[in-house]
């Protein structure tokens, strides 16, 4: 019993020292944002400024309308792509879990095919710019991820051979449930656990999105958080360049690396206050087909 006592307290221990050694990075990225450009350039990054400096977070201020325009994108599109690549990547990962399923192999062997090949930047831009016109609209920032990542199709469907069971499936089709009727009304609520996994990956790619804002949006109101906030870095430097000008002292003083700092935690607080909503289906969905004992 005190031998149980004991490992246990050391692996409380161990996890904790884990979680910290996992908080720091983010604890520097902070005191790297309220620090100011002159002492991060003498003395470099530390968790404990020798004064606190808001300039970063008064410049984003400053741009706080264009922000928020840009968060409310966002957020538009992070829920609506979450919610479409969910129901998407399960109705493709269903019918390959079933056995019965006709083209079966064939439908699992192109979604893994997808995981090894891919058609490249310049035929995919012609598609959505040519064929499907999505260019400087916001199905640009949903559609291109509505394709599916076949890594999750696969996960998703190895949850639904594994934990959903033939007999209940079975004993529907006997009370003359049909297909659709079975998917909504049973598999999807007994696949919490994975949903809640998928979709988590699949609503923090959405919210650091910012290559598809890149190539395919160039008016400034449909920009993303990340494309916002990109672009501000981009105007920083090119102005810290511009060492020719009479405003070289004033560009000097611009926080380009706590701005870094900022943009980044900017960017990250809203999955990290989502993250512990998700933990406990997070941890399920991760532990699909681990062998009971």
């Amino acid at each position: 019993m005190a031998k149980n006592i004991f490992y246990r307290s050391l692996m409380h221990i161990a996890l904790t020292l884990s979680a910290l050694f996992c908080l720091l990075p983010f604890l520097l990225l902070v005191a790297g944002s309220l620090t100011s450009e002159r002492e991060i350039a003498l003395s470099g990054y530390t968790f404990f400024p020798k004064e606190l400096n808001l300039t970063a977070y008064e410049y984003l201020w400053r741009n706080s309308d264009q922000i928020l325009r840009a968060y409310g994108i966002t957020v538009f599109v992070t829920v609506v792509g979450t919610a479409a690549g969910l129901l998407i990547t399960a109705m493709l990962a269903y019918p390959i879990s079933r056995r019965d399923f006709p083209i079966r192999r064939q439908l699992a062997f192109y979604v893994f095919f997808t995981l090894l090949f891919n058609g490249g930047l310049v035929p995919t831009y012609m598609l959505y710019t040519t064929v499907f016109d999505i260019k400087n609209t916001l199905a640009a920032l949903i559609v291109p991820y509505l394709l599916v990542n076949g890594f999750f199709v696969i996960l998703m469907r190895t949850f639904f051979t594994s934990s959903i069971p033939g007999e209940v499936i079975e004993s529907a089709y006997m009370d003359g449930a049909g297909e659709f009727l079975i998917f909504w009304r049973i598999v999807m609520p007994l696949s919490v656990p994975v949903l809640a996994t998928v979709g988590l990956f699949v609503s923090i790619g959405y919210w650091n999105d910012w290559f598809n804002g890149l190539i395919f949006i160039t008016d400034s109101k449909l920009y993303s958080i990340q494309n916002m906030l990109n672009r501000m870095l981009l105007d920083i430097e090119f102005m810290k360049r511009a060492t020719q000008t009479n405003l070289t002292s004033v560009i000097a003083d611009l926080p380009s690396r706590g701005m870094r700092m900022a943009v980044a935690v900017v960017g990250v607080l809203p999955i990290i206050a989502a993250y512990p909503f998700f933990q406990k289906y997070f941890v399920k969905g991760l532990t699909v087909g681990a062998v009971k004992g």
